[in-house]
């Protein structure tokens, strides 16, 4: 058993880690992380169509396997749902990773994000409550920075002006997070992930239709010719920082002055870190990764910028180092190397 099944132990008080969003991309490889330790795992989700449903079904069959996995496909939207799995569990730590996630979806479908990433993130806030939960993580994202261009982003940055419905969920369950920190003493942390890739992905990331449009021979969408940057974080990466901030739950910042606007720190228990490779690569990089990768070229289709995405996402992860001794590090050639690979013996392509 590694040390991260160690200390979760001892957090956990012999009860499994209780984790929403259990089929989804990010959901499935931090259960299986913790599988593979010997951690028990209760799994939550809905298992929605937003994208195709028989991807969440195979990742959980392969969490499945392992008898320390207990799944419930139920919605956070349903009242007492959620509670009642804790109740029944009696779960000490819970990774919240459910949500409606999608950037653009957010214009075509607005009430989805509330009903999910609003009114789902407050049953888990008051489940959490109720039930005296030891740390509460959740996933944030990167798009809350919006129309900051400091770079590279500081979790202490204004973050006051998103772009997007997507990013003001995001913001809102951090504001609403830290009212349960500061009214209930519950310790919770953020984590704002930036543009998280790899194996069993999401098929609605560029990079995963990217690849499926070049192997396929169809034409490759490129917004602004290819010149938006991202903070490409390998999942791997981004586990690692999932598992290791699980075990130190947030507590009360000594110096934190009112004074000073900082939206990380709290003097309740309450933290924010960015989870990024903390450098940038253009999208005209990942399609030549993937081009690489494959052995093919891209028949690429010039568009505009459409409106909701940003210029550039880029990661500080000075907060997330101190705090765990840890930053993600993965090169994108060898993520991407590693997603076309599975890619491959998934689709048989």
């Amino acid at each position: 058993m590694n040390v991260a099944a160690e200390r979760f132990g001892t957090l956990a008080e012999g009860a499994p880690v209780l984790l929403t969003g259990a089929a989804g991309f990010i959901g499935f490889h931090t259960a299986l992380r913790y599988l593979q330790a010997g951690v028990p795992v209760v799994g939550f989700d809905n298992v929605n169509d937003y994208y195709d449903p028989s991807l969440k079904e195979s990742r959980l069959d392969i969490l499945r396997a392992y008898p320390e996995f207990t799944f419930h496909r139920a919605d956070l939207a349903t009242p007492n749902a959620f509670a009642d799995v804790l109740a029944e569990h009696g779960s000490k730590l819970v990774i919240h990773l459910a949500a409606q996630a999608g950037v653009r979806y957010s214009a075509e479908n607005p009430f989805a994000y509330a009903a999910s990433n609003l009114d789902g993130f407050l049953r888990v806030l008051e489940a959490c409550r109720q039930h005296g939960i030891r740390h509460l993580v959740y996933a944030s994202s990167s798009s809350v920075y919006g129309m900051n261009t400091r770079v590279p982003y500081a979790e202490s940055d204004d973050i006051d002006h998103p772009v997007s419905l997507y990013a003001a969920t995001k913001r809102a369950n951090e504001l609403m997070a830290h009212s349960y920190a500061h009214q209930y003493g519950i310790p919770v942390t953020g984590l704002r992930f930036f543009t998280v890739y790899g194996p069993f992905g999401r098929p609605d990331m560029a990079y995963f239709f990217f690849t499926r449009s070049i192997l396929e021979g169809r034409p490759v969408t490129v917004y602004r010719e290819g010149t938006l940057q991202r903070d490409f974080t390998y999942v791997d990466d981004i586990v690692e920082g999932i598992v290791r901030i699980a075990d130190v739950p947030a507590t009360p910042d000594p110096d934190f002055d009112r004074s000073v606007a900082n939206p990380a720190s709290s003097s309740a228990p309450f933290r924010i870190y960015n989870i990024g490779n903390h450098q940038t690569e253009t999208v005209n990089a990942l399609i030549s990764e993937i081009e690489r990768a494959t052995n093919m070229k891209a028949n690429r289709v010039e568009l505009p910028m459409p409106a909701g995405d940003v210029e550039m996402t880029f990661a500080d992860v000075d907060g997330l180092a101190e705090r765990v001794g840890f930053s993600p590090s993965t090169p994108l050639s060898v993520g991407i190397e590693r997603f076309v690979n599975w890619y491959r013996s998934y689709y048989r392509a």
